[in-house]
């Protein structure tokens, strides 16, 4: 199986394209700027979403779903948001087709199926949740709510490229309701914490916690929290965020509550989310040159097992042996496969597991049954040791974690050796283009200084990190007093 994968150093983007296409992760589709997720990338994302679900239920969350279409006077409710949005909406106007008359086998729009009122189809689910929790809260007993949504949502994206930025995409978002602001508060700090817990335990994915400043917030957002991770190419990746709504939206759709003491009073919102964008983050932080580089935690196949022999007879030899270290490591929730394939060499399914990212690969031939040992080969480091068969289980267990931890090392080194302190805009801009990644500057506060750092550079401070240090010093670009420093980064 050839690869010729453009190489990242290359050019980066042509590789990720190159690589989620040939690893059969996605593919671009007859809809522009919509993908379909192939079989493998959605098994992936399947156990994205299995550990998100879980931690969400821990958290004391419940799943529901909600209508895909939104009423345009219900979707303009909440002022920012509607405004936010409107440049990527699609609108559904009509509700019926019909032949033709003078294109024969052909249908157009029928005229006279107009919908009373436009519906848009969901960019995010603020508005039609919202209007659904004014039926749902009538007293401070029916708080907290928190829901969780599993769906697709709709933005009309331009330029697309597959999992980053895709004109139809999965996600989750979580929208809660609260009797208090601080109650509301401490559960976007919270969802920021779980997403930023999933990135470094199961992505292996080093993040920067932090809020946006107010140009970058969501649109209808009292405080944006987000997490901020570092790709390759030393460009930044939104991984997720979670947002303080304060009542604006309570406001907007009049959802209120009654108090203990009887009083009426709107309630504190919140909602957060991620996507399928994280399909995009877990390729290019960890993979290289060869393909694919997957943490075990995610891995669809964990452990792959590839049997070489020249007669049927040592393949029925190996397939006994094998089978039951596949048993046993199964008992153990290690996700194995044995690609007894006849109708492909070993050479072929070196290269495709490789590609693949399968985190561990087993060779097993005659000699290996012969002196009871097996040949392990590690896709993080492309090395390769043989082991002997007593005891391997536990030799398999305990590699899949010391892959998982190098990976996230790895992924944690290179992010700490790009945060770049910088006090002038020159050595700001000569860094930009040379070293790329993070850079932690003073900022005067002002709008108006981030969208002339923006225009000149195309970097966005990317967030306010929640642990930065409070010290006074001037703006890197207009001089003014800082009270701290921020991060600014070229982003996807």
């Amino acid at each position: 199986m050839s690869k010729n994968l453009t190489q990242r150093a290359e050019d980066y983007s042509k590789w990720y394209n190159e690589l989620v296409v040939k690893a059969d992760l996605a593919e671009n589709s007859g809809v522009r700027g919509c993908m379909v997720i192939k079989p493998y990338g959605y098994a992936i994302w399947e156990k994205m979403q299995a550990e998100l679900d879980r931690m969400f239920k821990e958290t004391g969350h419940s799943n529901a779903y909600f209508p895909l279409f939104v009423p345009k006077s219900m979707f303009e409710a909440e002022e920012k948001n509607a405004e936010g949005f409107a440049k990527e909406c699609a609108i559904v106007t009509h509700y019926r087709l019909k032949n033709d008359p003078d294109n024969k086998g052909k249908l157009m729009v029928d005229p006279n199926a107009k919908l009373e009122e436009e519906l848009i189809v969901r960019p995010t689910s603020e508005a039609i949740i919202w209007s659904t929790y004014k039926n749902w809260i009538q007293s401070y007993r029916d708080l907290p709510l928190l829901i969780n949504q599993w769906a697709n949502v709709v933005r009309w994206e331009m330029r697309t490229r597959l999992f980053l930025r895709t004109a139809e995409f999965l996600w989750q978002e979580g929208h809660t309701a609260h009797s208090t602001p601080a109650e509301a508060i401490e559960e976007s700090v919270k969802m920021m914490n779980v997403y930023a817990e999933f990135a470094e335990n199961f992505m292996a994915m080093p993040v920067v916690k932090g809020v946006k400043t107010e140009s970058e917030r969501f649109a209808g957002a009292i405080e944006t929290y987000c997490i901020e991770a570092l790709m390759q190419d030393g460009k930044a990746l939104q991984a997720g965020t979670s947002h303080f709504l304060g009542q604006n939206f309570a406001k907007a759709f009049d959802v209120k509550f009654a108090n203990a003491e009887g009083k009426q009073e709107h309630v504190w919102g919140t909602s957060w989310g991620v996507s399928t964008r994280l399909m995009g983050a877990l390729v290019m932080t960890h993979s290289d040159d060869n393909g694919l580089v997957l943490p075990p935690n995610l891995a669809p196949i964990q452990v792959v097992v590839v049997p070489i022999y020249k007669s049927d007879e040592q393949l029925e030899a190996i397939s006994v042996e094998v089978e039951k270290l596949v048993s046993t490591l199964r008992k153990l929730k290690i996700s194995v496969k044995f690609d007894n394939r006849t109708t492909h060499k070993p050479g072929f399914k070196f290269n495709e597991y490789e590609l693949k990212g399968v985190p561990i690969r087993i060779a097993v031939g005659p000699k290996d049954l012969e002196n009871e040992t097996f040949e392990v080969a590690r896709r993080d480091t492309l090395t390769k040791e043989v082991v002997s068969s007593e005891g391997i289980e536990k030799y398999i267990e305990n590699l899949l974690d010391t892959i998982q931890k190098s990976l996230f090392d790895r992924a944690f080194e290179y992010r700490n050796s790009h945060i770049t302190e910088v006090n002038s805009f020159e050595e700001f801009k000569s860094l930009l283009d040379t070293k790329g990644g993070f850079f932690s500057a003073h900022w005067d506060g002002t709008s108006e200084t981030e969208e002339k750092i923006k225009e000149q550079t195309k970097a966005t401070i990317r967030c306010i990190p929640l642990d930065r240090k409070e010290e006074s010093g001037s703006c890197m670009f207009s001089g003014k007093p800082s009270v701290g420093r921020v991060l600014f980064a070229k982003a996807y």
